[in-house]
């Protein structure tokens, strides 16, 4: 009967509880959990990702953790790829799917499809990172919004990484990525049937104390050690999309020596914040989402509840 029922995502900003609740479905449910995180893919990556520990894994098959060396990239291609595989195996066997993390550009490309975007071209994007090395990424992000202005308007003036993958495509395609990403909407049906309840504050400033002390619980954690142990890696380097995560790229400045050990932790909780308050607006342009209040002591029973009215009990 598990074909019967649509996917259910669990999302939210970071912070929001996600993990907590899915323990509670897994309770009540003979749930598969495929992780919709670009950050804990990443083997060696524990601490700073809030990954789930062994006992927590020990609840529910959990799919898509630890897939990646840091060296390595993943991309949202591939993330669709792998999670419809997933979700027709988990179906295949009786399972019920549930998504859950707060990389909402993978959610999308697994809701919507993906077009065939330009392939990578080393020799732009070289010449995008010189660029931003002599202007700064702001500068280019300003530049984007010239052409490309609702990209630009979905992007953080630092987001380096995104930022350098939408000027690369402009550059060589002559189109702006909204416009591929338009097209790859248009008459795009995945199949897929989803139900997405997303875990959002009543209160953002509660939500950045949340954020503020779970930082500091991982730096108590040992999460300096971890950084440091990736650091002291010859191939690993802030190119990367592993090194760039939020809260790692920060400590890494500070083991590069270009910043004290406060001004580092400050820095990686502000750009936390920011990323919260990206996913946040990203999620509240979905009408059809479920909104629950992730303050609020009773949040997983509330998604319990809403999840009851697709799926039947045990």
């Amino acid at each position: 009967m598990a074909t019967d029922f649509p996917v259910i995502c669990l999302t939210g900003p970071t912070a929001a509880g996600k993990s907590a609740t899915t323990l509670e479905l897994a309770a009540r449910w003979p749930v598969e959990i495929i992780t919709m995180d670009s950050a804990t893919i990443y083997r060696g990556m524990d601490i700073g990702t809030a990954k789930p520990t062994p006992a927590e894994r020990a609840l529910a098959p959990t799919h898509l953790l630890d897939i990646r060396d840091p060296a390595e990239s993943y991309s949202a291609a591939e993330f669709q790829r792998d999670a419809a595989a997933l979700i027709a195996d988990i179906r295949g066997r009786g399972g019920l799917p549930l998504l859950c993390g707060g990389t909402l550009l993978y959610y999308k490309a697994l809701r919507e499809g993906l077009n065939d975007l330009p392939p990578a071209d080393p020799a732009v994007r070289a010449e995008i990172d010189r660029e931003a090395r002599i202007h700064g990424w702001p500068a280019l992000h300003r530049q984007l919004a010239q052409y490309d202005p609702a990209t630009a308007a979905r992007l953080a003036p630092n987001d380096s990484q995104r930022l350098q993958r939408a000027i690369e495509i402009h550059r060589i395609s002559g189109r702006p990525m909204s416009s591929w990403l338009a097209d790859a909407r248009r008459g795009r049906d995945t199949g897929l049937d989803f139900v997405t309840i997303s875990l959002e504050p009543s209160d953002r400033l509660a939500l950045h104390a949340r954020i503020a002390a779970r930082y500091r619980q991982m730096l108590d954690q040992g999460l300096v050690e971890e950084v440091r142990a990736l650091h002291s890696r010859p191939d690993l380097h802030t190119g990367l999309p592993s090194v760039r995560c939020v809260g790692y790229r920060q400590l890494w400045n500070y083991l590069d020596g270009r910043c004290g050990l406060d001004q580092a932790v400050e820095e990686a909780i502000a750009a936390t914040r920011q990323l919260a308050k990206r996913q946040l607006t990203w999620l509240r342009s979905l009408p059809e989402r479920h909104a629950v209040d992730c303050l609020a002591p009773d949040a997983a029973v509330r998604a319990v509840d809403i999840i009851a009215g697709y799926w039947p009990g045990p």
